[in-house]
């Protein structure tokens, strides 16, 4: 059974810093593309970044580049969203994703809500 769980988020102060983890259970993160994605109330889902499965791609939404690094480590099937000079604005719940192919899902974790606030 594939399982994605995100951790790290949390409350922090503008300006401040978080790590969010994406980790994989009942498969091995190592042959696919993961994204991130927020989505903060009353409002659609967006993307935040994408990293390919090698690393070797990346992108970023223009709201959080310069301010958030994405990473992955496929010894420990981890990928990482390392969040920079938060803003009041990136308040949401932030979920990982990874497409499977052989069986054509996307697969979601439950999300971790990260609060930016004074």
């Amino acid at each position: 059974q594939y399982q994605l769980a995100e951790s790290g988020g949390g409350l922090v102060q503008p300006g401040g810093s978080l790590t969010l983890s994406c980790a994989a259970s009942g498969f091995t993160l190592d042959y696919y593309a993961i994204g991130w994605f927020r989505q903060a109330p009353g409002k659609e889902r967006e993307g935040v970044s994408c990293i390919s499965s090698n690393g070797n791609n990346i992108k970023y939404a223009d709201s959080v580049k310069g301010r958030f690094t994405i990473s992955r480590d496929n010894a420990r099937s981890t990928v990482y969203l390392q969040m920079n000079s938060l803003k009041p604005e990136d308040t949401a719940v932030y979920y990982c994703n990874a497409f499977i192919p052989i069986t054509q899902i996307t697969y979601w974790g439950q999300g971790t809500q990260v609060t930016v606030s004074a």
